[in-house]
């Protein structure tokens, strides 16, 4: 099944030999990787490119764009590629060997559209593992499970490339949140089955400043896409106390207590203006 690896790179010139190591490490290879540099000015490209040819046999393209967002980068690198399927990895991210395999051996059973699962989330020292499956199986409608608490992560994503071009690709007008934005487009197709298992295949890194750490910028992003992809009134209602619990609780683990009391403020307003 042929498969391609899309990273979008910004400032990762000392994480992006990690990321690319743990691809050639996957016990089933992907046809190619493609790393799109979002104009950083670290050494991102020249990092990146250095690697080519010790792939272990995968074929690496490297590109640069001036700086558009992580939804621009994705998109060009799926404009790059030639592989049936896509699997997501974010430049600061990691695999465990078995992860390629096992998702692929999931999608062939059960013709799945897309395949997520279990990661373990890395902030400094501490390791947690973070239980996506366990809200997926919760929900009596996966699809509505997905848009009120918004359980797939990015770095552990393989969809079919056709699913993500006819959706239209990732919203580049959005800062941040364009992956949510795109799943919640492929996956409302009543065809498109997905499904995310326990297995923890992927390490998600935590940095200062990664896009995760951007909570207004993520809280206005999140709202604009909960009201584009409204189910029902109530749907939306759940989901805009969610996103605005998510920002209270980013904004005093940043030590932000001033915005965390703004964030709980505005909610009623907002909760209020779900019922029109």
């Amino acid at each position: 099944m042929n498969v391609s690896v899309i990273i979008p790179a910004y400032k990762a010139a000392l994480t992006i030999g990690r990321t690319l190591a743990s691809i050639t490490t996957q016990s089933l290879k992907p046809t190619e990787v493609i790393v799109v540099d979002d104009g950083s000015e670290d050494g991102t490209f020249e990092a990146a490119e250095a690697l080519k040819g010790k792939m272990n046999g995968i074929e690496l393209k490297v590109f640069s764009q001036k700086n558009l967002g992580a939804g621009a980068a994705r998109n060009r690198a799926i404009k790059e590629s030639t592989g049936d399927w896509l699997a997501f990895l974010d430049a600061d991210d990691e695999w465990l060997p078995e992860k390629l395999a096992i998702s692929m051996n999931v999608i062939e059973k059960k013709n799945l559209t897309l395949f997520a699962h279990n990661y373990i989330s890395i902030d400094s020292a501490d390791e947690i593992l973070v239980d996506c499956a366990a809200r997926y199986h919760a929900a009596d409608d996966p699809y509505i499970g997905l848009y009120r608490k918004g359980f797939i992560a990015t770095s552990t994503v393989v969809v079919r490339r056709e699913a993500v071009v006819s959706a239209g690709g990732f919203d580049e007008t959005l800062a941040t949140a364009q992956d949510f934005d795109l799943w919640l487009k492929i996956l409302k197709k009543k065809e498109a089955i997905f499904q995310v298992a326990q297995d923890a295949l992927t390490h998600y890194y935590i940095s200062p400043g990664s896009i995760t750490s951007h909570t207004k910028r993520r809280l206005d992003c999140s709202l604009r896409i909960a009201r584009r992809h409204a189910i029902s009134k109530a749907d939306l209602r759940y989901r805009i106390i969610a996103v605005h619990y998510e920002a209270i609780r980013a904004a005093l683990s940043h030590g932000q207590l001033f915005m965390s009391i703004r964030y709980l403020l505005v909610l009623p307003g907002r909760w209020l203006a779900g019922f029109f």
